[in-house]
């Protein structure tokens, strides 16, 4: 069975790719810059692009199984080729906030909308759902190399954020295995953890005190607007909502890849050079 795993440089998709060929499967990636992707000898590497799509019905050919990484933009006419590559079954990467569009929040419509499409295709699918990755606090480094101190809003919203290695882990086993057709799986770290505690434990990993310095929200939209325009909004008030409400933890990286899911902790001490 050949899996092509299409973003195979990307966060995630780099990982999926190591996580298939530890499982001893026949992977091919498709990446733009083949050359320089430095993915192991064992894969099949196919120069390509989900946004340029007269690449794709070579990486296509043969292909069983789809890793799709979220590419609202061109994601018809992918599945479309994907169902005429005679392609069986699609695992797409997706989000937690995802059902947002549905009930009327533009939060989410960029994995709804690749959603809809794997569904509408005809093709056996599974959704992977993640919420707030890890590695968004790589955001808050600068400041804690140059001042031991995190400024940002609502210190006490608590998400159940997940490192990017347990959401390939669980990638992996359901593009392998059987019995995850028509799955959406909701993906989270083993807790819900508040944004002052991720600054604490990233302290705790570099041996250095860190303090949470809570902004206002107008000082939190100060600063983000600039660089996330009129998704400042929508995130900074998404965190708000997460002090009356935490994320619920659910436990199905353990339950599918049978191993706990990474702690934040754990995380941090692996990262925290990044943090130095």
């Amino acid at each position: 069975m050949t899996i092509l795993v299409t973003g195979a440089t990307g966060n995630v998709g780099r990982l999926v790719v190591d996580e298939l060929v530890a499982a001893g499967a026949k992977v091919r990636a498709l990446t733009n810059n083949p050359r320089k992707a430095a993915l192991p000898a064992e894969v099949e590497v196919v120069e390509g692009y989900l946004g340029r799509i007269g690449t794709l019905p070579a990486a296509l050919e043969g292909v069983e199984t789809l890793y799709l990484a979220p590419l609202p933009r061109t994601v018809r006419e992918v599945v479309r080729l994907a169902r005429a590559a005679g392609v069986q079954r699609i695992v797409d990467l997706s989000s937690s906030n995802a059902d947002d569009e549905a009930a009327g929040d533009q939060s989410g419509w960029h994995y709804y909308a690749v959603e809809k499409a794997v569904e509408d295709s005809g093709i056996a699918w599974t959704h992977l759902r993640p919420g707030e990755f890890m590695t968004n606090t790589f955001a808050w480094a600068e400041q804690i190399r140059t001042t031991g101190v995190v400024r940002a809003p609502h210190a006490n919203g608590a998400t159940a954020i997940i490192a990017l290695e347990d959401i390939a882990a669980v990638a992996a086993r359901v593009l392998l295995e059987d019995g995850h057709i028509g799955q959406k799986y909701e993906l989270t770290g083993p807790e819900a953890v508040k944004r002052k505690d991720l600054a604490r434990q990233i302290g705790e990993a570099i041996g250095r005190e860190v303090r949470f310095e809570e902004q206002t929200r107008e000082e939190a939209l100060a600063e983000l607007t600039p660089t996330m325009g009129e998704w400042a909004a929508w995130y900074v008030d998404g965190i708000g909502q997460l002090v009356e409400h935490p994320q619920p933890v659910q436990p199905t990286v353990a339950t599918i890849t049978g191993r706990p899911a990474t702690t934040f902790a754990q995380w941090a001490a692996r990262h925290a050079d990044a943090f130095r």
